[in-house]
C-alpha cells in the first residue's frame, strides 16, 4: 500500500507546484499551457497505443466500451464527483476546470500498464521500483496539468490512492491471470484513452473520455477469452 501512497503524494506535491504557476498564468496564456499539456498527453498515449497487436480487439473494446459508458453515464458521474469535491474543498475554483482537471488527470495517471504492473510487483514481491519511477513521472506531469487546469488535478491523488491501493491488495489473487499479451493490449487501450485526453486538452474535439473506460474491461475479456479458446482447441479443456 505504501507504493500507492508515495505515488499519490508525488502527484499532490507536483500539483501544488503547478498551482503556483496556474495562479500566475494570464488567461491569454492558458491556451498555450493547454496545448503543451495536450501535446504531451498525445505523445504518451501514442507510445502506449502502438504496443497493441490486436487492433480488432482494441477497436471493438473502444466502440462497445464507449457505447456502454455513454449508456451508464460514467463521465457525468465522475464530473459530478469532481463538482462535489469542488464544493467541499475548493469553492473558489472558477468554471469547470476543477472537474475536468480531476477527470483528465485521473485517467492519465491510472490507465497505464505501469500502474498495473507496478502495483502487482509491490503487492506480491515488495518491489516498489516501478511505482517509484511512475511517481516521478506523474509528479512532473501533474505540474503541467495543474498549471493548466488548477487544483482539480491535485484531487486525482485520491483516484491513484484508491485504484493502485486496491490493485496492490488484490495482486496476489490477480497476478496469475495477468499475462504479457494481456498487459500489452491493456496498455494499447489505455494509450488510446490518453490520446482522447490530449485531443480534448488541445481543443480539437470535445470527447467524453471517461465513457470509454469500460474498454479496459472489454479488452481483458477479449484477450482472456481468446486464451481459453486456444487452450480448449489444443488440449480439449
Amino acid at each position: 500500500m505504501i507504493a500507492a501512497v508515495v505515488n499519490a503524494l508525488a502527484v499532490l506535491v507536483g500539483s501544488l507546484i503547478g498551482l503556483l504557476l496556474h495562479a500566475k498564468i494570464k488567461d491569454n496564456f492558458k491556451t498555450i499551457v493547454y496545448a503543451g499539456a495536450g501535446t504531451t498527453a498525445l505523445v504518451i498515449g501514442i507510445q502506449m497505443a502502438i504496443t497493441s497487436s490486436k487492433i480488432v480487439y482494441l477497436a471493438l473494446s473502444m466502440i462497445i466500451g464507449g457505447i456502454l459508458g455513454t449508456w451508464w453515464k460514467i463521465e457525468d458521474g465522475i464530473l459530478a464527483l469532481g463538482e462535489t469535491l469542488k464544493k467541499t474543498f475548493a469553492r473558489r475554483q472558477e468554471g469547470t476546470d476543477f472537474a475536468y482537471g480531476f477527470l483528465n488527470s485521473s485517467v492519465l495517471f491510472c490507465v497505464g500498464a505501469m500502474a498495473i504492473i507496478g502495483s502487482f510487483k509491490a503487492g506480491t514481491e515488495g518491489n516498489y521500483d516501478l511505482i517509484f519511477t511512475k511517481s516521478v513521472m506523474d509528479g512532473f506531469m501533474s505540474i503541467v496539468f495543474a498549471a493548466a487546469m488548477g487544483i482539480g488535478v491535485a484531487f486525482s491523488a485520491l483516484s491513484i490512492l484508491v485504484y493502485q491501493g486496491i490493485l496492490t491488495l488484490v495482486a496476489v489473487w490477480v497476478k496469475p491471470f495477468v499475462t504479457d499479451p494481456l498487459l500489452r493490449e491493456l496498455t494499447g487501450v489505455g494509450g488510446t484513452l490518453v490520446i482522447l485526453v490530449g485531443v480534448n486538452l488541445m481543443g480539437m474535439a470535445k470527447i467524453k473520455t471517461a465513457n470509454f473506460l469500460p474498454a479496459l474491461l472489454l479488452i481483458i475479456l477479449f484477450v482472456v477469452g481468446e486464451g481459453f479458446a486456444v487452450a480448449h482447441h489444443l488440449f480439449g479443456m
